[in-house]
């Protein structure tokens, strides 16, 4: 059984043994952690602990493929947190609701940034893929497609 703290690390010999175990995908080490469906790859940081490993297999085993919308994203990222806790107890490991949620508040804080109205500050809902629409004051405003991009708008 592998010993961790909160912060999810762990020995080498965890990491081998999860990637061990799940061949159909490619495992790299890299400085930003993803999934990438096209490719079959999990990108870790292993600096950064096993939960960043365990949540990219996550969305591998739940065959994420893409999202439409930020709030799609953050139900994504929920259900991909959540099965990591489930995959981390096979191997002894805890994921704690707090580090679940904490981490989910980063996604949260990003989609609230993104969707206040630059004109009047009313938070309002997605149209398109990079387009809000403020159900206040009328005004549209686009958002970058990265998800790793700055909340920076555009107004319209």
């Amino acid at each position: 059984m592998a010993v961790t703290n909160t912060s999810g690390k762990t020995s080498a010999d965890t990491f081998k043994k999860i990637i061990a175990d799940f061949p159909q995908y490619k495992f790299k080490p890299g400085p930003q952690q993803h999934w990438s469906p096209k490719t079959k790859t999990i990108t870790f940081d292993d600096s950064e602990g096993v939960f960043g490993l365990l949540h990219e297999l996550a969305h591998a085993l739940l065959d994420h493929q893409t999202y439409k919308s930020d709030f799609e994203l953050l139900q994504l990222e929920s259900q991909a947190w959540h099965k990591a806790a489930e995959i981390g107890r096979k191997y002894g490991l805890d994921i704690d609701e707090d580090h679940i949620q904490d981490c989910l508040d980063t996604y949260r804080d990003w989609l609230h940034r993104r969707s206040a109205c630059p004109a009047c500050g009313v938070h309002s809902l997605q149209t398109d893929t990079r387009t809000y629409e403020c159900f206040n004051c009328g005004k549209t405003w686009q958002v970058s497609a990265g998800r790793f991009a700055r909340p920076y708008r555009r107004t319209t």
